[in-house]
């Protein structure tokens, strides 16, 4: 069976993992990241890494990208196209705003290349183990030719046309934000209030109120571990994201809007600790209370 030639476009803290996933699965991976090392790094795993751009994306059938921002997948798309053949299909796999991911699709079908935006949630180690939750928009004929291969990562949905992926991502993120906060106030007044918060998180698992985040960052938030997994500016990122959307769609969101007055909170204190850091956000607000007595974990 011939396989499609990849090229992975951003070696970051999820794409890094994403495309070892890739080229061990056996498909023929070209890594092109803005700091070449990065690339080069995953030569050890079969990957082929390419210094520039362009010889990343001449003649793949399918480009993956994991870029920082909807502005720098802007960027790399213009800098991309002229090397890139008709008949392409354009897997973006960032994060975006979904008007930016509409903007991509019309750019790229305008040089006869095809688009999803498929953003993820799971976090690097949903990258790692191949477990992502992958929320795709565009039609269903791509994402029939997109399907195998993204299934190595993890689980794919057909979400709806082009920018719907992009959609079901903030959702996801406005769940997660808003969970996150939810956690991190009730662990703080159980604390506050004489109970034993690790005890409180144990007791109340496994009714209504339990999640993944109950169990993954709460377990952080005891161990005041804020090594990223998810970061404070991606998390606030999409939270805004999130704001746009809904102004755009004519609805409001207040939750979402006091979450996102969190994040901001304490962006410039520590922007890539784990998004789990909600807590460092509410403590601030809280001053002499603090979860536990283990020395905060901080990049």
């Amino acid at each position: 069976m011939a396989f499609p030639t990849l090229a992975f476009l951003g070696i970051g803290l999820m794409g890094k993992p994403m495309a070892t996933r890739l080229a061990q699965a056996g498909l023929p991976v070209r890594a092109w990241n803005r700091s070449p090392a990065k690339a080069e790094a995953l030569r050890a795993v079969g990957a082929a890494p390419r210094a520039e751009l362009a010889g990343a994306v001449n003649g793949a059938d399918i480009i993956i990208s994991v870029l920082e921002s909807g502005a720098v997948v802007a960027q790399v798309i213009a800098a991309a196209l002229p090397a890139i053949k008709p008949g392409a299909l354009w897997i973006d796999m960032s994060s975006t705003r979904q008007d930016e991911a509409l903007a991509f699709h019309a750019r790229l079908a305008a040089q006869g290349v095809s688009f999803l935006d498929a953003p993820v949630s799971g976090g690097v180690a949903g990258a790692e183990a191949g477990t992502l939750a992958i929320m795709a928009g565009g039609s269903a004929h791509d994402f029939s030719l997109a399907e195998p291969v993204l299934a190595a990562l993890g689980r794919p949905t057909l979400v709806g046309p082009a920018g719907s992926g992009q959609v079901a991502k903030l959702c996801n993120q406005l769940i997660v934000g808003g969970t996150l906060e939810i956690v991190a106030e009730a662990l703080l007044l159980a604390q506050a209030a004489g109970a034993d918060p690790a005890a409180v998180r144990t007791a109340i698992r496994g009714g209504f109120a339990e999640s993944r985040i109950l169990e993954v960052h709460g377990q952080r938030m005891l161990e005041r571990n804020f090594m990223p997994g998810g970061q404070v500016k991606s998390q606030l990122k999409d939270l805004q994201n999130v704001l746009v959307a809904a102004a755009d769609a004519g609805v409001v969101l207040p939750v979402t809007a006091l979450v996102t007055g969190q994040y901001a909170s304490i962006i410039d204190d520590c922007p890539r600790a784990d998004h789990s850091a909600a807590l460092l956000a509410l403590e601030k607000m809280n001053p002499g209370q603090r979860l536990g007595e283990a020395p905060d974990q901080l990049p």
